[in-house]
């Protein structure tokens, strides 16, 4: 588990896939002291933005806030970011792989959460695939601007989380050093096809 700070979790691959292991999310939820119901989307790679205010099933969206005080909202990933916004009155949490980077779906989470009266403060981003992996081809690096790179095998990549950065302004921005493609400790799906996914997790504290 990372737990950089208090409302913020992402799971890794030793504590299983927690969309539907109920067992092993419940024994998340424990060590982290938060109800074991989470609020929980359709994720479709796009910019929609939903309010949570009950634990369930949201629907088809990529982006999630909330207002409520210890309701849980995940989002979950495998090489996707899973990125928290933090304010005083709520906490958002949006799925960003390229697709929805590309779509604005934090700088889209970012502007619902104002319109609702929440500012956000600061930012944390979970663990992604890094530049290091993330071979692409011409056109989807020709939509990354300048954070285009070069894996560690010498071919085009993209910098995710460099567009990410870029996308939360001046925003205090705290980013976990993990890239999934090669760090074990992560699922992959470009890596190895993996069918499991790590959580991304979210919470006004009490």
């Amino acid at each position: 588990m990372i737990h950089p700070r208090a409302g913020v979790a992402f799971s890794l691959a030793a504590e299983g896939d927690l969309r539907n292991d109920q067992s092993a999310r419940e024994r998340f939820s424990t060590a982290l002291e938060i109800p074991k119901e989470w609020a929980t989307l359709r994720q479709v790679h796009g910019g929609r933005v939903v309010e949570a205010t009950v634990a369930g099933d949201l629907g088809e969206a990529d982006a999630v806030f909330t207002r409520q005080s210890m309701l849980p909202i995940a989002v979950f990933t495998a090489d996707c970011a899973g990125v928290v916004l933090g304010g005083e009155d709520g906490m958002g949490l949006a799925h960003a792989g390229w697709r929805g980077a590309v779509a604005g779906v934090v700088p889209a989470l970012a502007t619902a959460m104002i319109e609702a009266g929440v500012v956000p403060r600061w930012a944390v981003i979970g663990p992604l695939i890094g530049s290091c992996c993330f071979e692409v081809g011409p056109e989807v690096a020709d939509l990354f601007g300048g954070n285009v790179a070069t894996t560690s095998w010498g071919t085009v990549s993209v910098d995710l989380g460099g567009l990410l950065r870029a996308q939360l302004d001046s925003l205090e921005t705290w980013q976990a050093g993990l890239c999934t493609f090669h760090d074990r400790s992560c699922f992959s799906h470009r890596r190895n096809a993996a069918a499991a996914r790590m959580a991304s997790l979210a919470w006004l504290p009490a």
